[in-house]
């Protein structure tokens, strides 16, 4: 429910307060006065898109603030997958600034403008004479039979069947054009994976035959630097082992007369045991380091094979080219198992398609029920506006297979008069007519939609007398169990209200004004508007008898 709106600097409107009755408020004014405004500072609480010639003055920002009562609306939920802090009362605060752009809080935590709209449909239902041009859509007319039949569970259970219908369908056509597009190119796969594979790669094997070939090709400084190496260690007079075991000996023989001897003379034995291992592991090299022009060649053409690869597909690594040998070998495996495959996902979808249609038929047959009580009930309440010769059909057609909302259209089919056939509401009724068939499945969906807050801009054009009254009665009837809000010229429908706003513009300075009126000022707007300017005693008295 909608407790308070402040609008700031939007287009006539310098500021405005309301607080608003929980049942049904009135809100009234001359042509021009800026009533739509209002209800165009509202639409911005509730997600529309802003403009910034909206702005009046543009210097400074357009604030819109609405508060509403969420505690009974159940939309914790709502807010915890939002990330929004839930509060049973919620402010909407939507600011428009002079660079153009939008910014938009709930309970001052920025949020996004699909979010703002998707809160807003949960909030309030703002019906004006061109939504009248909603009735023409299956958007508008399926809603509203599935919230008469009360089809909420049915409507999840075939939604979540025919999601699951819509994946099947989409790995089945995904797997044909993968199966397709590989047995096109079937002998191009098989050639490529045979090349790679025929070259039994593994990890890291390019590094090494790097290394291996650069040793091969440098074998004779090698063997050079190891051999003369060996020699350097190992000669008998002047090698370094000969020289570090007489530098040993010397030492040992002056420890007893040289204290530090003794250490030096340990530690050169380190040295020494360190040394004649290098000379033994460099022994072994020297055999093992040998010419091998054959091994050569059969390093250097795997590498050339390798890296005739690596150019041909572009890579950098032997990693890259196994993990290109194991696509082709994947996509040869779904050529094999393609057969398998497919008549798995066709009896999948097939599955699916079953339950989903089965839903489907629940649906259908619950439709077809609620669009007979619908088109009762409009009747009956057409009656009351003075259509007692109107006919109201909900027509249940079969859709071209199964679509998001089931497998069925809505049209609604009207007729003003017994000696013509009822045909489609939206090609032969009025902007009258239309407006009181919407005014009749407002009210008769408003509890069953469980919609909190009803906003009608003058949906009682083009009616007058005594169906101007009956109008009023049955918003007001709307209003018992939810708040509406009421924009009219009619003074029969403006005597039914809760509370009266006025909205007039101040000559002076062309602002828009709103006020809430007393009891005695409501006589007074009410007599203008039976009367004009020039209030007559007798529009004062009938003014009064219609408040009463």
């Amino acid at each position: 429910m909608l407790r308070h709106l402040t609008v700031e600097n939007y287009a006539l409107i310098e500021r405005l307060d309301m607080t608003l009755s929980p049942r049904l408020n009135i809100i009234t004014g001359e042509t021009g006065a800026g009533k739509s405004i209002l209800l165009g500072a509202l639409g911005l609480v509730l997600g529309n898109r802003a403009d910034i010639a909206t702005l009046k003055e543009s210097g400074r920002n357009c604030v819109v603030e609405a508060e509403f009562d969420v505690e009974a609306y159940g939309l914790e939920e709502f807010f915890e997958e939002n990330d929004l802090e839930w509060a049973a009362t919620t402010t909407i605060r939507r600011v428009i600034t002079p660079a153009g752009k939008s910014r938009a809080y709930v309970n001052d935590l920025p949020v996004q403008l699909v979010v703002l709209k998707e809160l807003g449909t949960r909030l309030i239902d703002i019906h004006s004479q061109h939504h009248s041009l909603m009735i023409a859509g299956e958007g508008f007319r399926m809603p509203i039979v599935d919230a008469v039949a009360e089809n909420g569970a049915q409507r999840s259970d075939y939604a979540a069947k025919y999601a699951a219908l819509r994946r099947a369908e989409g790995e089945l056509a995904e797997v044909r054009r993968t199966v397709e597009a590989n047995l096109r190119d079937k002998e191009y796969i098989e050639f490529q994976y045979n090349q790679l594979a025929a070259l039994k790669l593994r990890e890291g094997e390019l590094e090494e035959l790097e290394a291996e070939s650069r040793m091969l090709d440098n074998v004779e400084r090698i063997a050079d630097t190891l051999g003369g190496s060996v020699a350097l260690l190992d000669e008998e007079e002047s090698g370094v082992v000969a020289r570090l075991r007489q530098m040993e000996g010397g030492f040992a023989k002056i420890s007893d007369v040289y204290g530090p001897a003794g250490e030096v003379a340990e530690r050169v034995k380190a040295v020494l045991v360190e040394l004649k291992d290098i000379s033994a592991q460099l022994g072994e090299e020297v055999q093992s380091v040998e010419n091998n022009p054959q091994r050569a060649e059969e390093v250097n053409d795997r590498l050339d094979a390798i890296y005739t690869l690596m150019r041909k597909h572009g890579v950098q690594s032997v990693e890259e080219l196994i993990a290109i040998e194991k696509d082709y070998g994947s996509k040869l495996g779904i050529i094999v198992d393609a057969d398998a495959e497919l008549a798995r996902l066709e009896a999948e979808v097939d599955r699916c398609r079953d339950a989903a249609e089965k839903s489907a038929a629940k649906l259908t047959a619950s439709r077809s029920k609620a669009a007979k009580g619908l088109a009762e009930q409009t009747e009956a309440m057409l009656a009351r506006l003075g259509m007692e010769h109107s006919t109201f059909v909900g027509h249940i057609g079969r859709a071209e297979g199964l679509m998001a909302s089931g497998a069925d259209t809505v049209d609604f089919l009207f007729s003003s008069s017994p000696k013509f056939s009822p045909q489609p509401l939206e090609k032969v009724a009025s902007g009258g007519e239309i407006s009181r068939v919407m005014l009749c499945l407002k009210a008769l969906v408003a509890d069953k939609a469980d919609m909190p807050t009803v906003v009608f801009d003058e949906i009682d054009t083009g009616i007058s007398g005594r169906i101007a009254d009956t109008t009023g009665q049955i918003i007001a009837e709307l209003s018992e169990g939810r708040q509406v809000v009421n924009i009219t010229h009619l003074p029969q429908v403006a005597s039914k209200g809760d509370t009266h706003f006025r909205v007039y513009k101040d000559a002076a300075d062309g602002r828009t004004h709103i006020e809430l009126l007393s009891q005695e000022e409501r006589v007074v707007e009410i007599a203008k508007m039976l009367s004009g300017n020039d209030i007559t005693d007798t529009a004062i008295e009938l003014a009064k008898r219609l408040l009463a």
